[in-house]
């Protein structure tokens, strides 16, 4: 035998034997075990782990721990709703720990609810949730500006005046004692979040639904916005610089006549009142009053930021500084803010921490366009000869003065300082593997500081022909205002939670009690000049010490309250395909405690039934990826009210008995105590779906949602002039539909994506008080509320045209209520009985839109992104006032130029005659349409390379160029078709300030 044929021999015995033994190997089963978890390494609970093309398995415990008995040969699969499934051979391994990395994001993220968080994929509600780099790098002061047109449910109404916060409407408006929503910043229950700065902002999540709601019990019936903010990652030593820089400006001017068309109209208008024409000799003039106010503002956002983490402690401390000037003169705002927070593992199981939030802001010196857009253009601004600003026309300057003088003489005399302290310390620990207990103790302290200065203004009479030119406005003495409010929030939690998983089964149950206390006090107080000396225009000298003693007021406000509430929740889900959520809240109020109805319950219930998970749909797992039917209802509490203590009303001033020399003062009850008053509740429910396909490209969302307001607190008038009482006399409907659909995908090195929501609303007033009871608010009282009409809705005539000539009015209904002549408004007759009477004003206007829209375009392409914002409001209307008034003569609207003058010439324009009060009445002609789009933001931005930054020793670099209120497509003729209101009176344009477009340049530094 040759040595090759031996050596051929030896290696195929050789390979056989190795072959054989591996085969035994593999063959031999051995116990697998290891940890499961998600991107930021924390444990997934309920990950299903099984021998791929068996039933063998298991699931993941409340550690993410899993354990089962495999071959070497076999191939482990790891699944889990919302994240992508893992395959990973055993071979020789005996310990696998996996990271699943998501599939859906939304829903594998955690989400910050009432008193806890949780994965969104386990909730049965609507919450969405907002993060850190959607508002950091926009210019705005206040977070919740730039919330607009982002989340289906949400009207957010921005202003344009700097350092003002947007008004937030969730779901509509649900009551007639406000709307404002309930923020939660880092658990401690708060009424805004102006003291925050965006760059410390991690995540906002917006609360809409029953199921979410229940757990705020009084204070969940406007919806919760729930603030987290940042704070140090465990392994992160980091330094964050973000800072932006720019300008804005007025870019929708109100148009109005200039001199020529103003001579004219106003002529004609003078002569159809029987008056001789006025002598324009001495006012040749041609003056854009908009453009002399107004100004290219300043503005500037920045934040540094220090992390910081080690294996048992973390800490986090941002420090920000905002500066805007506003689009008037002379305004400016200015905030500085600081946020700390640090937490430190004393064992494994047992940690402390505390977050505290600061702010010092120095509110805007504000002034208001009223006065430009009403002064007439034909004034001189300046008399150059005594260095005065001059005096309007006779026609109007008993009532109007010269814009300039507010914004040049009263600059800056208004000083106010405000600031601002909240947080918390806290305490938590693990115990007996499955409970988890977090006390929190929380503070939060405002103290806001105003001074108002008044001086003596003296202008140059521009209309005088004899005797002394310089004329003193106003009272011709100074005066000083001061006020001081400081108010104090106190709460405390108490939490326990149980967290486990077993057969399937996995449950979140969260007990335990709260307590909140609120106090506030003010001091206002004036002082004249009297019969001393001027006050001095010096800031240092604007308290009331000084002054005339005897030329003095003041007054005060002050009250308390307290609440103590016990509450509890449970997540349950079995096999992640079956959800319940269930929550349970029990409020005591001291603001009912003579009632002894201060307790008042709260609950809700929520399904989900998660369909794409079941078997009957594996054939559907090509094209649909993940399918959710859920539906909750609750009830909710309001306690947003103006009165402290409804139950136990304050007294007020009556008139004063003498009895000899002394005189004692009378004093009566506001309104009369009602023992059987509570807190307003809302029943609320909603139904929905979503849907992911397209390898969850497409994401789909849908809700249905109604609530139903009950026990409106509302005042009973008295009778022939007795005590009015308050009572829980009232309901009121919201409901609508809210639609979110979004797609991303990514083609090589390009990106993109787009989404879209739409939200449609409907409000009605089912019932107040008694039958034809009616709320009347707004300027010129045209906001009605009453059954069967939707909340503050427009109160008036119809107008159907104008009459042409006297055969028109003839020939048309009878107007009963005024004296008509051919171009005046006509007037519909609604009741059809022949006549026009007060009993044919209806429904003219509804400031509450039919549906509300956005829709965001994001594109990337290697370094570059570019992103695109844009929203819409539509079917709502405004009233015009600012320019409805016959007490002076305002400068006219462009389309007055289009007036009736004559038969045919205008059928929309009535003529010019202010003595024709029915041109003044409150009717259509003042309605207009709110409705619009806007090109809310746009920003281009470009990343940097880490090759690059490394020689500089930087993490991550972005810089960026931002557009805010690019375009705006509308048709009312104000400034911007943004106008909020109160509760009851909103959507009424009285010279609403200007929306400015914003343009800056920022950076977003890393290291």
């Amino acid at each position: 035998m040759g040595t090759g044929s031996f050596l051929m021999k030896g290696f195929l015995f050789l390979t056989c034997f190795l072959l054989a033994s591996t085969v035994s190997i593999y063959a031999q089963n051995k116990t697998i075990s290891g940890k499961v978890t998600d991107a930021v390494n924390e444990p997934l609970i309920g990950v299903s782990v099984k021998i791929q093309g068996t039933t063998v398995g298991t699931v993941t415990d409340i550690d993410g721990a899993y354990s089962l008995s495999a071959k070497s040969s076999d191939v482990l699969e790891f699944s889990y709703i919302g994240m992508k499934t893992q395959l990973i051979t055993v071979g020789t391994q005996t310990s696998i720990n996996v990271t699943l990395e998501d599939d859906a994001q939304l829903l594998s993220e955690t989400v910050v609810i009432g008193y806890g968080s949780a994965k969104k994929r386990d909730l049965t509600g609507s919450i969405v949730s907002i993060k850190a780099d959607e508002i950091a790098n926009k210019p705005s002061a206040n977070p919740l500006a730039s919330l607009q047109g982002k989340i289906s449910g949400v009207q957010v109404i921005n202003t344009g005046r700097a350092g003002q916060d947007p008004e937030i409407r969730i779901r509509g408006t649900n009551s007639i004692n406000g709307f404002t929503p309930l923020y939660v910043v880092d658990g401690l229950f708060n009424d805004n979040i102006n003291f925050l700065n965006p760059s410390d902002i991690e995540s906002m999540e917006i609360l809409k639904d029953p199921s979410s709601l229940a757990i705020f019990g009084v204070r969940g019936a406007n919806g919760v916005i729930i603030v987290t903010t940042k704070k140090a990652k465990e392994g992160q030593t980091l330094v964050n610089i973000n800072t932006s820089f720019g300008f804005k400006a007025v870019v929708d001017k109100i148009k109005l006549t200039n001199a020529a068309q103003f001579k004219e109209l106003y002529n004609e208008q003078l002569t159809n009142e029987g008056s001789s024409p006025f002598d324009f000799s001495n006012w040749n003039a041609d003056t854009d009053w908009q453009d002399e106010i107004l100004q290219n503002g300043f503005i500037t956002n920045n934040n540094i930021s220090v992390t910081g983490a080690g294996e048992k402690s973390r800490f986090y401390m941002g420090v920000g500084y905002s500066s805007e000037q506003g689009n008037i003169k002379h305004e400016e705002f200015s905030k500085i803010t600081v946020n700390l927070s640090s937490d430190y593992n004393l064992t494994k199981d047992i940690k402390i921490g505390f977050q505290f939030n600061g702010a010092r802001i120095l509110p805007p010196d504000a002034k208001d366009v009223l006065g430009a857009i009403r002064a007439t253009p034909v004034a001189p601004i300046y008399n150059e000869e005594y260095q005065l600003y001059t005096t309007l026309p006779d026609f109007q300057k008993a009532q109007i003065n010269n814009p300039m003088v507010d914004v040049e003489l009263k600059k800056k005399t208004t000083r106010a300082i405000n600031y601002r302290g909240g947080g918390n310390v806290f305490g938590e620990v693990n115990f007996l593997k499955n409970f988890n207990f977090r006390a929190m103790f929380s503070l939060d302290y405002r103290s806001d500081d105003s001074r108002n200065y008044t001086p003596i203004m003296n202008v140059y009479d521009q209309g005088i022909t004899t005797g002394e030119p310089i004329l003193t406005l106003g009272t011709k003495k100074t005066a000083i205002s001061q006020t001081k409010l400081n108010e104090t929030k106190v709460q405390s939690d108490y939490l326990l939670t149980y967290t486990n998983s077993f057969g399937g089964h996995n449950v979140t149950a969260t007990g335990g009690f709260t307590t909140y206390y609120n106090s506030l006090s003010s001091l206002t107080a004036s002082r004249g000049q009297g019969m001393g000396l001027p006050i001095a225009n010096n800031p240092d000298k604007w308290y009331v010490s000084i002054g005339d003693a005897d030329a003095s007021t003041n007054g005060s406000e002050q009250w308390e309250r307290t609440t103590l509430s016990g509450l509890l929740r449970v997540l349950y889900n079995y096999k992640n395909k079956y959800l319940f959520n269930g929550s349970f809240r029990r409020d005591g109020s001291s603001a009912f405690y003579y009632t002894g109805n201060q307790w008042q319950n709260f609950y809700s219930v929520g399904g989900g039934w998660v369909v794409s998970e079941e078997k009957f749909m594996e054939n559907t797992k090509s094209f649909l990826d993940y399918l959710k039917i859920k539906g909750s209802w609750g009830t909710l509490g309001n306690q947003n009210m103006s009165m402290a203590y409804p139950a136990e009303p304050i007294l007020i001033n009556t008139s004063s008995a003498v009895f000899g020399d002394n005189i004692i003062p009378g004093y009566s009850l506001k309104y009369l105590p009602n023992p059987n008053l509570r807190w307003e509740k809302v029943e609320a429910w909603e139904a929905g779906l979503e849907a992911y396909t397209l390898k969850n490209r497409l994401r789909f969302e849908g809700v249905y949602y109604k609530k139903n307001t009950k026990d409106l607190l509302a005042t009973v008038p008295g009778i022939a002039g007795t005590t009015p009482g308050l009572g829980n006399l009232g309901q009121m409907e919201n409901k609508g539909v809210e639609l979110s659909l979004s797609w991303t995908d990514k083609l090589g090195d390009f990106t993109y994506g787009v989404s879209g929501n739409l939200t449609t609303i409907k409000n009605k007033v089912l019932s107040l008080v008694q039958s034809g009871y009616t709320i009347i608010d707004g300027d010129k009282s045209v906001s009605h509320t009453i059954a069967g009409y939707p909340i503050g809705y427009f109160y008036g005539y119809k107008v159907e045209g104008v009459y042409q000539s006297l055969d028109d009015i003839a020939n048309s209904p009878e107007n009963k209520e005024y004296k008509v002549t051919p171009g005046d408004l006509k007037f519909v007759d609604v009741n059809g009985d022949g006549v026009i009477t007060t009993a044919d004003r209806t429904m003219i206007g509804n400031p509450t839109p039919d549906f509300t829209y956005g829709f965001s375009v994001n594109l990337g392409y290697k370094n570059f992104d570019l992103s695109v914002d844009m929203m819409g409001v539509q079917g709502n209307e405004i009233y015009r006032t600012w320019d409805n008034y016959n007490w002076s003569k305002f400068n006219y609207l462009a389309a007055r130029v289009d007036r009736w003058h004559g038969e045919g010439t205008s059928n929309s324009e009535p003529l010019l005659n202010t003595k024709h009060t029915v041109n003044n009445e409150n009717s259509e002609y003042y309605i207009e349409d709110g409705s619009f789009f806007r090109i809310r933001n746009v920003q281009l931005g470009y990343t940097f390379d880490t090759s690059i930054l490394q020689k500089i020793r930087a993490r991550a670099l972005k810089v960026y160029v931002n557009i805010q209120n690019l375009k705006t497509w509308k048709h009312n003729t104000g400034y911007t078709p943004e106008i909020g209101g109160s509760a009851t009176a909103f959507g009424i344009d009285k010279g609403t300030y200007p929306m400015p477009a914003v343009y800056t340049f920022g950076l977003n530094l890393t290291f």
